[in-house]
């Protein structure tokens, strides 16, 4: 038997209309928001992640999906939205229009990832990204916006962690701390912690190996190192959020693992979904548009994965079954049934027929099963007295009704 890729997941229609109901809170609050769908490829070139996401990241370095194309290029499905935004923004020539571009979107992601509870190697995301503000409101903006859907969702035991790790003229200084301190534990880190200690050392910050977050625990603090321009940024946000009533815990443990982030970066944690607690996480890249070959243009943004927010979220009885089926007796009547059916749906009225030849009963136990609100009994006498038997499916009441009425009832 053919079997699904490691780390990939169906989704049959009882799951989808979960995830439409997830997808549909974060479209509605994002337009609140003023923010407009933005469509990318789901294949980029390699180049834009190496340089926009960082060669140093666990993404680059061990996670992306790449191939050569046949025309020679390398090629990457995309691990992450924001670069893929940035490029075609670029590429576009956006930046004449109206300021700020506020653009969301729903995609797919591709992460080669060891699989497990919450996290898999092709995952639906939705994220919204801020290009042309370089104020804290822009950060606490989105953050109020990722706090309404969470809230919309209903996901509990859930707390917003921020922190700042400066920007390109304090973090030299910081970066120097780090090396400082973890050079005297160079032998105790993972072989990629070790490369990261003269690249990027503030990447040690965000690595996974127990060792090393245990090492890093003790590590200088990115909030203790900022310029006054920095440290005034963040005052700005603290006071946005608390004035917007959001609550907020500084966690100095928070860098993201992707090197375009600067100042403000965030995450919302729920408690409730075990050990991928992170529901949605962002922050500020004001070098990331130079980084691809743009202008300067500061941004902000998030990204939430949706199949990671549907254990948490209280998600409401959706009915997606249709409300008339038409159970016919005969030939005749099997075309007739075909004929209502579509009269109905072409006024918007969810309908269904048997179209298998099953028999009456096999009929009634299908309409039980999927769910049919009322169930239409048709054959060559009813059709001929241009009467039928209507069934209430969820009260096991019937009424007569003239089957040339039949749309009008339905629709009103």
């Amino acid at each position: 038997m053919i079997r699904k890729p490691t780390g990939t997941i169906d989704f049959f229609p009882e799951e989808t209309k979960k995830l439409r109901y997830v997808e549909g809170v974060a479209r509605r609050c994002a337009k609140k928001f003023g923010f407009g769908e933005i469509r990318t490829p789901t294949i980029e070139a390699t180049e834009l992640f190496a340089r926009g996401v960082g060669s140093t990241t666990d993404v680059v370095q061990k996670e992306m999906y790449t191939f050569v194309d046949r025309d020679g290029p390398s090629i990457t499905l995309r691990p992450e939205g924001t670069a893929g935004v940035a490029r075609a923004i670029i590429e576009n020539g956006k930046y004449g229009d109206a300021m700020p571009l506020k653009y969301y979107y729903i995609i797919n992601c591709f992460r080669h990832e060891r699989p497990q509870a919450g996290r898999f190697r092709e995952f639906s995301q939705f994220g919204v990204e801020l290009f042309g503000s370089k104020s804290a409101l822009a950060d606490a903006t989105i953050i109020s916006l990722a706090n309404e859907i969470i809230g919309e969702l209903k996901i509990p035991e859930t707390t917003l962690h921020i922190n700042s790790i400066g920007c390109p003229d304090c973090r030299p200084a910081y970066h120097g701390k780090l090396k400082e301190y973890f050079a005297s534990r160079k032998d105790e880190l993972c072989d990629t912690c070790k490369s990261r200690l003269e690249q990027n050392p503030m990447r040690i910050l965000d690595c996974k190996s127990p060792v090393c977050k245990a090492i890093a625990k003790d590590a200088p603090k990115s909030v203790d190192h900022l310029c006054d321009d920095c440290r005034a940024h963040m005052d700005v946000l603290e006071a946005s959020l608390t004035a917007m009533g959001i609550g907020y815990e500084i966690d100095t443990s928070i860098v993201r693992g992707l090197d375009y982030y600067t100042r403000t970066v965030f995450e919302f944690i729920c408690g409730s979904i075990g050990a991928q607690s992170t529901i949605c996480g962002g922050g500020r890249y004001d070098g990331l548009m130079e980084e691809i070959g743009g202008s300067p243009l500061p941004a902000c943004g998030f990204g939430m994965g949706i199949t990671r927010l549907l254990p948490a979220a209280v998600i409401p009885e959706i009915d997606d079954a249709p409300v008339l089926y038409i159970a016919p007796l005969g030939a005749k009547a099997q075309v007739y049934a075909m004929e209502v059916a579509e009269k109905l749906r072409a006024a918007g009225v969810a309908a269904d027929c048997d179209i298998v030849g099953r028999s009456l009963k096999a009929q009634m136990k299908y309409a039980n099963k999927i769910g049919a609100h009322y169930t239409l009994m048709v054959g060559d006498s009813e059709i001929e007295s241009g009467k039928a038997n209507l069934k209430n499916m969820k009260e096991s009441s019937q009424e007569e009704i003239e089957l040339s009425k039949i749309v009008d009832y339905f629709v009103k």
